[in-house]
């Protein structure tokens, strides 16, 4: 098959996606320390990005609808040069010395309203763009760019910080979006427009076609409950390594191999064809068990980082894998709502993984949390290996993979 690079449409999407994710990668490291230095309070910090997360979440069902409505191409320009506008503004506030906490609020919750239009655009975009022999090859182009942006931008993020000061990132992230705008602008996607409805009905047909699969629905529950306990890690895990596993130095040794670990997954989901590619993915999402266990259980450090060099892995493969199912199985004219429940469910349950591990590792110890977390993680990424769906899914996207009465092949008939 051709690779999908080949194709100038692809070609164009593929070079903007690079550069916004690059920028994107930098920003958490530059926001953190910025946000920080300007006011010595991390409950500043939590509020920024708390501004950032509810406009994205509350906002991501209506980014569905928006992206089904209309060219996925024009939502994500739109929502490229607004993002643009915003990171250029916070940069501007830090280079001038004087940032007000409140303006750079703002911003980040307008950028992060614009995040819930553009989050369900990209899988459009790729599958109106690549024939679908080629979209498992493109899925895991733009996972193997993914995980190597979050492999480097923490190290440009130091370099520019160190050299230029953190208002420069800002700066460099809204050139990105600006350059990945000027490349869709002369990018053509295909689209299937969907008849003019009340928003609602919209709601409801895209929730219908989420339920009707499924392999869907429940690979959904796993994956969130897979972010849950990330957020878990994420929120103990710190305080765990500083206080008794040897230092911040070996928790980041640990942030560094998952990073490792998810760029080689993704390497290999481009050249891998599971038979039964959604069971296959889920069950690799279920080694997030094992660091999650040998941390509670106070095993090796060295063990516990390369279980979870495996896990990471695990998820790089999950990535591409589970975008060509989706955009194999699920109409056209319904992907970006089907894709803005996907993001809903998953990030959803981020904040209640944020909020009760510290309760729970306050109350009885960190292993508690931990513990919970994997066994959770384990049992709902392995448990869709139960469902009929999960198990018939065929990597061409056969009838397991499709709402009753759909055909292959073949999206229904819609007036322009």
């Amino acid at each position: 098959m051709p690779h999908p690079l080949l194709t100038r449409a692809f070609r164009l999407l593929f070079i903007g996606r690079t550069l916004s994710l690059l920028g994107d990668a930098v920003i958490p490291t530059a926001l953190s320390l910025a946000v920080y230095l300007a006011t010595g309070s991390t409950g500043a910090l939590a509020l920024v990005l708390g501004c950032a997360m509810v406009p994205k979440l509350l906002l991501l069902p209506l980014g569905g609808v928006v992206g089904d409505r209309f060219n996925a191409r024009t939502v994500a320009l739109t929502t490229d040069l607004v993002r643009c506008a915003t990171q250029l503004f916070v940069g501007a506030e830090l280079l001038g010395g004087s940032p007000a906490l409140w303006q750079i609020a703002l911003a980040e919750a307008v950028g992060g309203a614009a995040g819930a239009f553009a989050m369900p655009t990209v899988s459009p975009l790729i599958r109106g763009t690549v024939a679908e022999s080629g979209l498992l090859r493109a899925n895991s182009l733009m996972a193997v760019v993914n995980s190597a942006t979050r492999l480097g931008g923490p190290a440009l993020a130091g370099v520019l910080i160190l050299t230029a000061g953190p208002g420069w990132a800002f700066v460099l992230d809204g050139a990105s979006f600006a350059v990945s705008a000027a490349l869709l602008s002369a990018v053509e996607v295909r689209h299937v427009p969907i008849p003019r409805r009340s928003l609602f009905t919209d709601l409801k047909e895209g929730w219908g076609e989420v339920r009707s699969r499924d392999w869907y629905w429940t690979s959904l529950i796993g994956h969130a409950t897979w972010n849950g306990a990330a957020a878990v890690l994420m929120t103990v895990g710190p305080a765990l390594f500083v206080r008794e596993l040897g230092g911040k130095g070996v928790w980041v040794a640990l942030l560094q191999t998952g990073a490792v670990g998810l760029l080689l997954g993704s390497l290999l989901a481009g050249r891998a064809r599971p038979r039964r590619p959604v069971l296959v993915a889920n069950l690799g999402l279920a080694t997030y068990a094992l660091p999650l266990g040998l941390l509670a259980a106070h095993a090796p450090v060295a063990l516990s980082i390369a279980a979870y060099g495996v896990a990471q892995a695990g998820l790089g493969f999950l990535g591409p894998v589970w975008e060509t199912s989706v955009q194999s199985a699920v109409p056209a004219h319904a992907l970006a709502r089907v894709t803005s429940y996907d993001w809903l469910l998953s990030l959803g349950a981020m904040p209640l993984g944020y909020a009760l591990a510290p309760l729970a590792a306050s109350a009885w110890g960190t292993e508690v949390p931990l513990a919970v977390a994997a066994v959770a993680v384990g049992a709902a990424c392995l448990g869709t290996a139960a469902v009929p769906g999960v198990r018939r899914f065929a990597a061409s996207g056969d009838k397991a993979g499709r709402a009753p009465g759909e055909k292959a092949g073949r999206a229904p008939e819609l007036p322009a």
